[in-house]
């Protein structure tokens, strides 16, 4: 098909035969012959090996090894390891190695890859490398190129955009998922072309596709990607990153604590995190501190706040605080810094400190405990737990170990009825491995589930129409 763009081969990609076997499929175009190389290891054929027959093997020394990689749509999933598993010729040595993998955000529809070799040349082949023991084997991707040089180019294809309005050729259509037999192992594809070269080009993008929706972990475990250039002495060049601005830093209200706040991957919210949500951090962070104590702990002296597009609300691990900006993006003017306080609670908390041999934190505390210091200390006159908000839920879930809002209206309720003091009584005892029942019993005289019984009636009264 003739377009702005020049010769787009179009390649259909039949069933592919499983148990080892390799294919060469081709499609007819104006001038060359578009072909492609599909070879599958069933999982019991698989191993850190990689031993292939009809495609060439992962290389550690070919045009993308020194490229640039970027994400020009879509994230990439959390347990995902970074671009760089994509060139650096190491492949996994286990079926199911997430970290020596690249993959895209579990639950999304894939994403976009560009590849960028500095300066354009002859391609002879594109080449990518999968392995997993199941649907996230097989690979299903749409294959672009360009030299760059057209009026209309733009190197980061905006998401939903067609490739080809944007200066993008065509090169193959890719998909190894087989009809019959194991669906799992090792896949490799390698595009080229019968009279030798696919084009000359600068860029190369993949236009990534998850595999199946029946759950959300479609997106296959992608290797390696190797692109190889006619010229055997040709070495990718492709222009310096643009440094990163330094992430924000300032110091608790009380001096004790450095806060870091990292928007370089939210540029637009950089306004928004050093003027509105880090003052708010640097003001409560003492004051969270001061309600959970415990003997002989010492708060972190620092912690990080990363902005950064993913999938979620926000995530806590250690003194490290990750937010998806997306979703951020979308509550400048809700929930998103009573979110992020949420998360510096966690940071507080520590309970992965406990001792060894001492009792696990329960989850449903544990985030209790966080909702109950955001919704009923930091932002009460936002409703966003009481009887106010029960009201406006449709059967709400009325046990105290629910987690979350409902467990703070619940910790709320025994600090106002039995202990004022309760939340920082939970807290020590987590913190210190000695979490049980009697730590209730000792500071109100009844169990957990006695207090929840109460607690829940008393809410069901509140909750009838007539109150």
């Amino acid at each position: 098909m003739k377009t702005a763009c020049g010769i787009v081969h179009r390649i259909v990609v039949p069933p592919i035969v499983p148990l080892g076997t390799a294919l060469l499929f081709a499609a007819a175009a104006a001038h060359a012959e578009v072909q492609m190389r599909v070879e599958h290891r069933t999982p019991s054929e698989a191993d850190s090996t990689w031993l292939l027959k009809a495609v060439p093997r992962p290389s550690t020394n070919d045009a993308a090894t020194l490229a640039s990689f970027s994400i020009a749509a879509g994230a990439a999933d959390d347990n995902s390891g970074g671009l760089d598993k994509l060139h650096d010729g190491r492949m996994p040595t286990d079926e199911d190695q997430p970290d020596a993998n690249f993959f895209f955000a579990a639950g999304t529809a894939g994403g976009r890859i560009v590849i960028d070799l500095g300066r354009a040349t002859d391609l002879a082949q594109v080449n990518t490398y999968s392995w997993h023991p199941n649907t996230r084997g097989p690979q299903v991707y749409t294959l672009w190129a360009s030299d760059g040089t057209q009026t209309n180019f733009n190197a980061r294809v905006p998401p939903g955009t067609d490739p080809q309005t944007c200066g993008w050729q065509k090169l193959a259509s890719v998909d190894t998922r087989p009809k019959t037999g194991p669906v799992g192992g090792q896949y490799a594809v390698s595009v080229s072309n019968s009279d030798g070269t696919l084009g000359r080009f600068r860029y190369v993008l993949l236009d990534v596709s998850r595999t199946e929706d029946s759950d959300p972990f479609g997106n296959t475990f992608y290797s390696e990607v190797d692109v190889v250039s006619a010229d055997p002495e040709f070495v990718a060049t492709p222009p310096p990153s643009p440094p990163k601005p330094p992430p924000f830093r300032l110091r608790s209200a009380d001096g004790y604590c450095e806060i870091v706040v990292d928007s370089s991957d939210a540029p637009d919210l950089k306004e928004w995190a050093e003027q509105t949500l880090a003052p708010v951090l640097a003001e409560w962070y003492p004051k969270v501190v001061a309600m959970l104590p415990s003997e002989g702990y010492t708060a972190p002296t620092n912690f990080t706040v990363v902005l950064r597009p993913g999938r979620g609300v926000a995530a806590t691990g250690g003194r490290r605080i990750t937010a998806n900006s997306d979703w951020i993006r979308r509550e400048l003017r809700g929930e998103a810094v009573g979110a992020l306080l949420h998360e510096m609670v966690h940071v507080v908390q520590q309970y992965g400190r406990a001792p060894r041999g001492g009792s696990r934190p329960p989850g449903w505390l544990t985030e209790g405990i966080t909702d109950y210091i955001r919704w009923f200390k930091f932002e009460p006159e936002s409703h966003g737990a009481d009887i106010v908000w029960l009201r406006r839920q449709r059967n709400p879930n009325l046990r105290y170990d629910a987690s979350y809002r409902i467990t703070a209206n619940f910790l709320n309720w025994v600090a106002e009825k039995y202990d004022p003091e309760i939340v920082r009584h939970l807290n020590a005892a987590i913190r210190e491995g000695k979490y049980g029942e009697s730590v209730w019993k000792e500071f109100t005289g009844k169990t957990a589930d006695e207090l929840g019984a109460e607690w829940k009636a008393q809410i069901e009264q509140l909750l009838k129409p007539d109150q």
